[in-house]
C-alpha cells in the first residue's frame, strides 16, 4: 500500500477536519464496499485453485484413485471428495 499525503489529495477544509480527530499518525480510509475485488482475484489465487479443481476431477475420470490425488496435491481426502462432489461448478469456464 502507497503512502499518500492528505495535503496533496484532500480539501483544506476536509483536511483540517480530519486534523481534529487524527494528527501526525497513519490513516487507513477503505475501499467502497461495493468496490473491493472478490477473494483471490487480483493476485491469481481463485483463477488457481479453479485449475487445480479441474485436473483433479479430469485425472478421477481418467482412473486416478483418490489416494493417489490425495499424494500428489497434498489434499486430505476430505478435500478430494468435496472437489469432486462439486466438479460441475469447475468445469465450466468463469
Amino acid at each position: 500500500m502507497k503512502y499518500i499525503n492528505g495535503k496533496d489529495v484532500l480539501p483544506k477544509q476536509l483536511l483540517e477536519q480530519l486534523q481534529h480527530y487524527v494528527q501526525g499518525k497513519l490513516l487507513y480510509v477503505p475501499r467502497k464496499e461495493n468496490s473491493r475485488a472478490g477473494w483471490g482475484t487480483l493476485n491469481g489465487t481463485r483463477a488457481m485453485i479453479r485449475n487445480r479443481n479441474r485436473e483433479i476431477c479430469r485425472r478421477y475420470d481418467e482412473g486416478a484413485t483418490i489416494q493417489e490425488l490425495m499424494e500428489r496435491y497434498h489434499l486430505s481426502e476430505d478435500s478430494i471428495r468435496k472437489i469432486l462432489n462439486k466438479k460441475t461448478s469447475f468445469m465450466v469456464a468463469d
